[in-house]
C-alpha cells in the first residue's frame, strides 16, 4: 500500500523548487476570487437528482441553472467554486479519450467565476490576466486568447469588446478569431447563451515551439496546446425556433480545468505526471505488480484506472451507486471499463480497484471530506461490483470460446458482427477486447456489421426519449409560488405554458402563480389533481420539477390561459403518500436505534402505494432486527406525535436540533425541519399531521441493492389493511382445505410428508422400471460394424432417459452406441451416450446431437461422450434417430 510517508517524501522532492501543488492551487484560485467580493460556495454534488435534463454536473454552471433563467433569486451577484463535474454522455462525452491522450477526463473539476448582473467582460477578462500572470506567474509569451468572429446568419458581429479588452494585454496578433462552434457557449438548444473568450497555453519545450508557432495549433487538438480558461459572456436566451432574444441581466459564467491548469504551473505535459494523478498511479502499480512509463499500453490502461477510479469513488459519496438505469448505469459502465484495462493489461482477475480508495482520500480528503467520511462504503461498493463484473467477464469470454469452436467446426475465420455486439451490450465486451481475443487465435470480427447493431440500438435509444419541447408561452409576468404544505386547493393564474410532444403524444405544460401541487422531488412522487374555472375542468396528470419551477402536465391545454382557476389537489393520493414519507422518517429513527448510528439514508422513493428506504449497513437484517423496527415505528405511530415544521432554519441550528445533512444533498443557508417526537429531519416534502394518520407500517421486503447498501419495502395506513385482509383470507382458505384444522402449520407439515413419502415410492417404482427396461435393451440391441447400437423411441422424460442411458453404460461399458428419440408432452428431445472408446476413436455426441436436432427444428449441447438437444418439431424425432446412426 502507498504510505503516507512515501506521498509525503514524494510531494516534497517533486515541488522543492517552489511548485505549487494541487491543493495550494485550489486554494489560490478561491483566495483570489474571495478579494475580489465573490461569496465562495462548496461544490453541487456531482449526480443531479431533481434536474430531468440532466444526470451529472458537467459544467460548473449547472449548480447556478436555476439563477441563470430567472427562477432562482440571486443571492449572491458575485460567486466563486471549485466544482466536481462528469462528461460521459450526450454532447459533452470524452469517454473514449480518457487515457489514450493527456487531458481528457471523466470527473474533472471546474474552477469558476460567475457574476449576476453584476460585473460583465471588462472585470473577467482582467482578472483572469491577473490571476494567471500576476498571482500565478505564468509566461504571458505562452498565452493565447481567442473572441467570437461573429455570425451573420444570425444577425452576430464580432466580438469587438472583448478583443479591445485583451489589446491592453496581448498584441493583436495572439487574438484570434474563433466561430461559431468553439467561440459561441450554449447551455443547449434552448436557453442562455453568448460569445465567450478561451485562454489557451502553449506548454510545449522552447525546441518545438521554435520549430511551429503555437499560434497555428489553438484549437487543433495539439496535447500541449490546450484551453484552460473559457469565459463565457452570456447576454442572449436561444428560443425554440432558434432565434435569439437579449436576457435581461448579463452573466459571466467562466470555468478553468483544474487539472490543465496544476500541468502548466507544474511545468508537466500530461495531467497525469501532477500530483493530481501521480500519487493514484504509482499506487495502482504497487497493487498490480507493475511500472509506468514503460509500455504504452500499460500506461494507457493505468491512466483510465486512476481517471475512473475518481469518478465512482465521487458518484458514490453523492448517493449514486452502479446499477442498470440512468445515472447508475453509466457509474457502472465507467466501473467495467476500468475494470476491463486491468484486466486484458495488467493482468489483473481479481478485485483491485478498491484497494486505491486509501490512497485517493489521503490525496483529495482535505478539500472533499465525503471521501474519508464514506471511504469504508466506497471500498465495498466498487469491491462487489469488480468481481461481479469478473464474474460477467468470465462467462462472456467462455461464450467467445464456443463461438470460436463452432467457427473452426464449420472452416470460419471471421465471427459475426451481431456475436460481437451482444458481448458488448449483454457481458461489457468493448470490441478492441473481443479483437483482441481473437486476433490470439487466428480470427477476425465482422466490423460493419458490428456498427450496424450499435447504430440501430442508439436509434432505439434516441427514438424512445426523443422530446420536442416549444418555447415558453408568456401569459403574465409573476412568481410561481408553493402553497401546498399549507393548502390542498387555492386560487391561481397561469404564469407561462408550453408544448411538449414525446412518443407521438402531445402533453402541456404550465406553470402556475400559486400551486398547492407538490412538484416531485426528494423521492416523493408528484401531485395530480384539477385546474378548474367557471368554463372548464382541466385534469393534471402530474407535477414534475424543471429547474426550480413547478411544472403541471396537463393533456389539454385550457381555451382561455387568462381566466383565474382553483388548483385542487388529488387529496386521497396526497394523504397515501404523506403516510408513506413520514414513515420513512419512523423507520429510519428506528434503524439507527436497532442497527447502529452508522445507518444513513442512500435514498428514498415514496407514493401512494408504497414506500422504499435505501440505508448504510453491511449485512443482512435478521427477522428479529425486522421486527423491532417494526414495532418501534409502530409505536411512535400510536403515541399519534404532532408534526413540528420548522421552515427557513438556519442550517447550522437545524443539525443542532439533531438533523443529519446527507451527502450528495445540496443545501441553502435555511432549511425546512421536520420532527415527529425524536425523529430529526431536513426534508422538502409533505407530511401527515400527526403519526397517528399513519395508522401502521409493515415491512414487506429487506434486500441488497449494493455493496453496504439495503433496501426496505414497506406499507402504511391502507395498504396494511389490504395485506392483512389478504393474509387472513389466505390463512381461511388454507384451513379450509384442511378440513378447517385448528393447528394449520401441523396439517401442512403432515401434508408435506406424506407427499415425500409418496415421492421417493413413485421414484423407486420408476428406477425398477427403468431397470427391466435397460435388461430389455441390451439383450435387444443391434450390432452395426462392430458396436452395439441401443435405439429408444418411446415417450418419456428427458430425465428418465439421462437415468436410462447411463444404467445401460453401467452395463455396457465398450462399442456402445445410445440413441433415444422421445417425445413427452408434446416436446421433442434427442439423447446421445457413447462408450469411451468410440470417444477416443473420434466420435463426438455433441456433434452428433447437434446435426441430427436440425432434424427437429433444435439445438443441445454436453460432453463428447454424452450430449442431449431439444427442438420444435416432433415429427422429425425418427429422421433424427436416423440421422444419429449415419455416424456409424
Amino acid at each position: 500500500m502507498f504510505s503516507t510517508r512515501i506521498f509525503k517524501d514524494y510531494t516534497v522532492q517533486r515541488f522543492k523548487k517552489n511548485k505549487m501543488t494541487s491543493q495550494e492551487i485550489r486554494q489560490s484560485f478561491l483566495d483570489f476570487f474571495a478579494s475580489k467580493g465573490h461569496k465562495i460556495v462548496p461544490s453541487a454534488p456531482m449526480v443531479i437528482k431533481d434536474d430531468p435534463t440532466l444526470m451529472f454536473t458537467n459544467a460548473g454552471m449547472n449548480q447556478f441553472k436555476n439563477i441563470i433563467l430567472g427562477n432562482d433569486p440571486i443571492k449572491y451577484s458575485r460567486v466563486a467554486d471549485s466544482q466536481k463535474c462528469l462528461r460521459v454522455s450526450g454532447k459533452h462525452n470524452d469517454l473514449e479519450e480518457v487515457g489514450h491522450d493527456t487531458y481528457h477526463h471523466t470527473m474533472f473539476e471546474m474552477l469558476g467565476n460567475w457574476s449576476f448582473g453584476d460585473y460583465f467582460k471588462k472585470e473577467a477578462i482582467e482578472w483572469a490576466w491577473e490571476y494567471l500572470v500576476d498571482e500565478l506567474k505564468l509566461d504571458t509569451d505562452r498565452l493565447y486568447v481567442t473572441v467570437f468572429e461573429g455570425y451573420a446568419p444570425e444577425g452576430l458581429e464580432r466580438d469587438d469588446e472583448a478583443a479591445r479588452i485583451w489589446e491592453q494585454f496581448l498584441p493583436k496578433s495572439r487574438i484570434i478569431n474563433g466561430n461559431k462552434k468553439d467561440n459561441f457557449w450554449e447551455m443547449g438548444d434552448t436557453g442562455p447563451c453568448g460569445p465567450c473568450s478561451e485562454i489557451h497555453i502553449d506548454i510545449r519545450d522552447n525546441a518545438e515551439r521554435a520549430k511551429i508557432d503555437g499560434l497555428t495549433l489553438v484549437n487543433g487538438s495539439h496535447p500541449q496546446v490546450i484551453e484552460i480558461w473559457n469565459n463565457v459572456f452570456m447576454q442572449y436566451n436561444r428560443k425554440a425556433d432558434g432565434s435569439l432574444e437579449g436576457l435581461p441581466a448579463k452573466v459571466i459564467d467562466t470555468g478553468m480545468g483544474f487539472e490543465r491548469l496544476c500541468m502548466a504551473i507544474q511545468g508537466k505535459q500530461s495531467n497525469y505526471d501532477t500530483d493530481v494523478f501521480t500519487p493514484i498511479i504509482t499506487e495502482i502499480g504497487l497493487v498490480c505488480g507493475t511500472e509506468y512509463g514503460k509500455n504504452e499500453k500499460i500506461d494507457i490502461a493505468m491512466r483510465v484506472i486512476a481517471d475512473h477510479v475518481r469518478t465512482i469513488a465521487f458518484s458514490i459519496t453523492d448517493g449514486q451507486l452502479p446499477s442498470n438505469a440512468k445515472a447508475g448505469y453509466v457509474i457502472r459502465r465507467i466501473l467495467r471499463r476500468a475494470v476491463r484495462y486491468g484486466y486484458t493489461f495488467l493482468g489483473q482477475r481479481h478485485a483491485f480497484m478498491y484497494k486505491l480508495i486509501d490512497i485517493l482520500s489521503e490525496n483529495m480528503g482535505k478539500a472533499y471530506p465525503e471521501l474519508v467520511a464514506q471511504k469504508s462504503l466506497i471500498e465495498k461498493v466498487i469491491k462487489e461490483e469488480e468481481e461481479s463484473f469478473l464474474r460477467t467477464l468470465e462467462t462472456g469470454i467462455r461464450l467467445l470460446d464456443k463461438v470460436m469452436e463452432d467457427s473452426k467446426r464449420e472452416k470460419q475465420t471471421e465471427i459475426t458482427g451481431k456475436v460481437a455486439f451482444t458481448l458488448y451490450d449483454t457481458f461489457g465486451f468493448p470490441l478492441d477486447l473481443t479483437e483482441l481475443i481473437l486476433r490470439e487465435n487466428n480470427f477476425t470480427v465482422n466490423i460493419d456489421e458490428f456498427t450496424s447493431e450499435m447504430q440501430k440500438q442508439k436509434e432505439r435509444a434516441r427514438n424512445a426519449a426523443a422530446t420536442e419541447t416549444g418555447d415558453w408561452v408568456t401569459v403574465r409576468e409573476g412568481d410561481s409560488k408553493f402553497v401546498g404544505y399549507d393548502f390542498s386547493s387555492y386560487d391561481t393564474e397561469i404564469l407561462r405554458y408550453r408544448k411538449v410532444k414525446q412518443k407521438n403524444q402531445e402533453f402541456y405544460q404550465l406553470v402556475l402563480s400559486n400551486t398547492p401541487f407538490y412538484a416531485e422531488m426528494g423521492g416523493q412522487v408528484g401531485d395530480s389533481g384539477t385546474l378548474v374555472s367557471d368554463e372548464e375542468n382541466i385534469e393534471i396528470l402530474d407535477t414534475k420539477k424543471e429547474n426550480n419551477l413547478a411544472v403541471h402536465i396537463a393533456k389539454n391545454l385550457p381555451n382561455d390561459v387568462t381566466a383565474t382557476f382553483t388548483a385542487t389537489i388529488d387529496t386521497e393520493k396526497r394523504k397515501a403518500t404523506e403516510c408513506n414519507h413520514s414513515a420513512t422518517h419512523l423507520l429510519h429513527e428506528a434503524l439507527r436505534e436497532v442497527l447502529g448510528t452508522h445507518v444513513e439514508q442512500k435514498g428514498s422513493y415514496v407514493s401512494p402505494d408504497a414506500l422504499r428506504f435505501d440505508f448504510s449497513h453491511f449485512q443482512k437484517m435478521t427477522k428479529e432486527e425486522i421486527r423491532e423496527v417494526e414495532k418501534i415505528a409502530n409505536r411512535k405511530i400510536r403515541e399519534n406525535y404532532p408534526l413540528n415544521e420548522m421552515r427557513d432554519t438556519p442550517i447550522a441550528e437545524a443539525q443542532a436540533l439533531g438533523a443529519m445533512a446527507l451527502f450528495g444533498e445540496k443545501y441553502g443557508e435555511t432549511v425546512r425541519v421536520i420532527q415527529f417526537g425524536t425523529s430529526t429531519e431536513l426534508c422538502g416534502g409533505t407530511h401527515v399531521q400527526a403519526t397517528g394518520e399513519i395508522g401502521m407500517v409493515r415491512i414487506i421486503s429487506e434486500t441488497s441493492i449494493a455493496a453496504g447498501v439495503r433496501r426496505l419495502e414497506a406499507i402504511t395506513a391502507k395498504g396494511v389493511e389490504k395485506l392483512l385482509d389478504e393474509q387472513q383470507d389466505f390463512i381461511s382458505d388454507a384451513r379450509e382445505f384442511f378440513n378447517n384444522t385448528p393447528d394449520l402449520m401441523s396439517a401442512i407439515q403432515k401434508s408435506i410428508e406424506e407427499n415425500s413419502d409418496l415421492k421417493k415410492r413413485v421414484e423407486d417404482f420408476m428406477h425398477e422400471k427403468i431397470i427391466n427396461l435397460r435388461d430389455i435393451l441390451i439383450e435387444e440391441a443391434q450390432i452395426i460394424n462392430g458396436i452395439k447400437v441401443i435405439r429408444v423411441d418411446a415417450e418419456l422424460p428427458i430425465d428418465a432417459v439421462k437415468t436410462l442411458a447411463f444404467q445401460i453404460r453401467n452395463v455396457v461399458n465398450e462399442k456402445l452406441f445410445f440413441v433415444a428419440g422421445c417425445v413427452f408432452d408434446g416436446k421433442p428431445s434427442l439423447t446421445i451416450l457413447l462408450s469411451d472408446d468410440l470417444v477416443a476413436g473420434g466420435l463426438n455426441a455433441v456433434t452428433i446431437a447437434r446435426d441430427a436436432a436440425k432434424e427437429i427444428q433444435g439445438g443441445g449441447g454436453g460432453q463428447p461422450f454424452f450430449a442431449s438437444a431439444g427442438g420444435k418439431n416432433p415429427d422429425g424425432i425418427k429422421r433424427a434417430i436416423e440421422k444419429a446412426l449415419e455416424a456409424i
